[in-house]
C-alpha cells in the first residue's frame, strides 16, 4: 500500500494542470472573493477557501482518474497484487489528502502575509489540521464516485456534488445568511460540517462533537461504499 500511495502523489505532482486547479486556483478565488471585505468575512473565507481547496484536490482529482484506471485495465491489475479491497481504498484516501496539503497551505499563508489574518499559534495549527483532516471524506467520496461511475460519467458527476457542496457548505457565501430550511439541509451534508470545524477553531473554540460525528458517518460510508465495489468488480474479473 505504501508503494501505491507514493507512485499515486508522484504522478499527480508531475500533472501541472490538475496542480494549479487544486492548488493555485483556491487561493486565486480567496483573494477576489476577499476584495474589500471586512476583517471578519476574510478571516471566514480564508477558511472556507482552505475546505474548498482540498475538496478540489481530493474529490476532483480521484474520481476522474480511477474512472479512467478502471476503463484502462490497471485496478485489473492491481487486483492481481496482494491489495486488498481497503487498501486499495486508503491508499487513493492517503495519497489524495497528502496533496490537498498545498493548497491549505497557500491560503493560509496568503490570509496572514495579504490579508493580514492574525490568529493565535495553535488557531493557524487548529486550522491546517481540521482542514486536512476532514478532507479525507471527500477523498473517499472521490473513490466511490470512480467506482460507480465510468470515465465518461466520472467528471460531470464529481463536479455536481463537488459544486453542489461547496455551495450548501457556505464556501462561497457566508452560512448565516442561509434561510432556516436550507440551514438544516446543509447540517445534514458534509461539506458545511466540514467547513465549521476550522471556523469553530478560528473562532477559538473546539470543532463541536456534533460535526465530528457527521463526518465519520459520511467517511464510513463512502469508504465502505468504495471497498464494496472493488470487491465486486473483483468478483466479476
Amino acid at each position: 500500500m505504501r508503494t501505491l500511495v507514493k507512485l499515486e502523489i508522484l504522478r499527480v505532482l508531475r500533472n501541472r494542470k490538475f496542480m494549479f486547479f487544486s492548488v493555485l486556483y483556491p487561493v486565486l478565488l480567496f483573494l477576489i472573493l476577499t476584495a474589500g471585505q471586512k476583517s471578519s468575512l476574510v478571516t471566514y473565507y480564508m477558511v472556507a477557501m482552505c475546505a474548498f481547496g482540498a475538496m478540489t484536490a481530493v474529490l476532483m482529482g480521484n474520481s476522474e482518474r480511477i474512472a479512467r484506471e478502471r476503463d484502462k485495465g490497471w485496478v485489473r491489475q492491481l487486483r492481481l497484487t496482494a491489495l486488498p479491497g481497503r487498501g486499495y481504498v486508503l491508499a487513493k484516501i492517503a495519497s489524495a489528502a497528502t496533496v490537498s496539503l498545498p493548497s491549505i497551505v497557500l491560503v493560509l499563508i496568503a490570509g496572514a502575509a495579504v490579508k493580514g489574518v492574525r490568529l493565535d499559534a495553535w488557531q493557524w495549527g487548529g486550522v491546517l489540521l481540521t482542514s486536512w483532516a476532514g478532507s479525507f471524506v471527500f477523498a473517499a467520496l472521490g473513490v466511490a464516485i470512480g467506482y460507480v461511475a465510468n470515465a465518461d460519467v466520472a467528471r460531470p458527476v464529481a463536479m455536481i456534488a463537488y459544486f453542489g457542496m461547496a455551495l450548501l457548505g457556505g464556501l462561497w457565501m457566508p452560512y448565516s445568511s442561509f434561510p432556516g430550511w436550507l440551514r438544516h439541509i446543509a447540517d445534514v451534508l458534509p461539506a458545511r460540517p466540514y467547513a465549521a470545524l476550522g471556523q469553530a477553531v478560528e473562532l477559538g473554540h473546539a470543532p463541536h462533537l456534533r460535526d465530528v460525528a457527521v463526518l465519520v458517518v459520511y467517511l464510513v460510508l463512502f469508504a465502505g461504499t468504495a471497498a464494496w465495489m472493488y470487491r465486486k468488480d473483483t468478483a466479476k474479473a
